[in-house]
């Protein structure tokens, strides 16, 4: 696979690929990020996820054509106006799903996947109803386009970078909600022992409702990262959500630097491989080494410690 290339051929290929696999590891961190704290602290499968990543592309879509159509002079500023949308319009949603199915399927995990999975087909047939079927891509600002020239043959891609920075800001946002604000104690409270935490005053209807409304907001933020990176269409959300479900899995459920160190791995070996064979190919592959270590370490790379 690697015979036929120099020694700085291989080094060029493997460094332009890791910039290539920064950008899906940004998207792959930001679903995971949301999906860690539905599925990993509240235990909801959530097979809709990638609409609720998609509902955000589609939110930065039209927020792009109101600002070319509306506002041409701040045109250049739409993205941060989008990525502050995409979160309120996916969380929003995510808070009326919570309060109308979501609830009421507690502790029965199938129910949830099997609920979620129809919600995903409904949400795919209103997307193609108002969007249409076809594959629409977002219009990027002339400061986002081009690319960084690092040496002759090594380019760093403008918007991968903005992709990036926005993924590390919600990282570190997600991190003081999770482990530095009253709503992130509140909810390791319930997730640890719910009648305890009712108990003591902690209202666990309302920190399920907004904990999953915050996931679904955290997917829509990656929907809006998408948009930089490729198009979108109906069913693109449903791409992702099986990586998404293998980064929060492969890292340990309910940690937030297993999710990264995944996110990080699983992207960077997709895009190494992807330019020695087929895209294919290298998710199988990726997909069995992952099997492997699980098998060897089934809670994930780091797990949560919880005192007994």
């Amino acid at each position: 696979m690697l015979s036929g290339y120099t020694f700085s051929e291989l080094l060029s290929i493997f460094t332009m690929q890791g910039f290539a696999g920064l950008s899906l590891f940004s998207v792959f961190l930001l679903m995971a990020l949301g999906l860690a704290v539905i599925f990993g602290q509240m235990g909801v499968i959530n097979m809709a996820h990638g609409e609720f990543m998609i509902l955000g592309a589609y939110t930065t879509y039209v927020t792009s054509n109101l600002f070319q159509a509306y506002a041409p002079g701040l045109f250049s500023f739409y993205f941060f106006v989008a990525v502050i949308v995409s979160f309120f319009v996916a969380g929003a949603l995510g808070a009326f799903i919570e309060w109308a199915v979501i609830r009421h399927l507690y502790s029965r995990p199938l129910d949830t996947l099997l609920a979620t999975w129809g919600l995903s087909l409904i949400l795919q047939q209103v997307y193609r109803s108002i969007f249409g079927a076809k594959e629409v891509t977002v219009i990027l600002p002339d400061w986002m386009m081009g690319a960084l020239q690092v040496t002759d043959s090594i380019e760093i891609p403008i918007n991968g970078l903005i992709v990036l920075i926005l993924t590390l800001m919600v990282t570190i946002f997600m991190w003081v909600v999770m482990f530095r604000s009253r709503l992130g104690i509140s909810l390791r409270a319930v997730v640890l022992n719910r009648p305890m935490a009712g108990a003591v005053g902690i209202n666990t209807a309302f920190v399920d409702r907004v904990t999953f409304s915050f996931g679904c907001g955290i997917a829509g933020i990656a929907g809006c990262a998408f948009t930089m990176i490729g198009s979108t269409g109906p069913t693109a959300g449903q791409l992702y959500i099986v990586d998404t479900f293998l980064v929060v899995v492969f890292g340990g459920a309910g940690t937030l630097i297993g999710t990264v160190c995944s996110a990080f791995g699983i992207a960077q070996a997709q895009s190494v491989m992807e330019f020695f064979m087929s895209g294919s190919m290298a998710k199988v592959i990726t997909l069995l080494i992952v099997v492997g270590i699980l098998m060897i370490r089934p809670q994930g790379l780091f797990a949560v410690k919880v005192r007994k």
